[in-house]
């Protein structure tokens, strides 16, 4: 799969991530889609290197849909951590 599928899902999944973490996570819509592309890609490696499963197969696969969820989910958390640490 090319990047800009990676970049499509990214977008898809970063809209869920936000969904799914709770709590008010500072930055707009823009840093979600771009924390979800980043999160898509981060995705894609932790299951290359841990699983060793080919996620650039194809784009309609679960499997890569899901590891770009985690992928999403775990960059939103360190998103929301780290700027949930600095006061104004």
């Amino acid at each position: 799969m090319s990047i800009i599928g990676w970049i499509l899902i990214g977008l898809i999944m970063g809209a869920l991530a936000r969904a799914i973490v709770p709590g008010a996570q500072k930055g707009g819509w823009i840093v979600t889609l771009l924390l979800g592309i980043v999160g898509a890609i981060v995705g894609g490696f932790i299951a290359s290197a841990v699983f060793g499963t080919d996620v650039n197969e194809e784009f309609f696969d679960l499997g890569t849909w899901a590891f770009a969820l985690i992928g999403s989910i775990i960059v939103v958390l360190i998103w929301s951590w780290a700027t949930g640490r600095r006061r104004s």
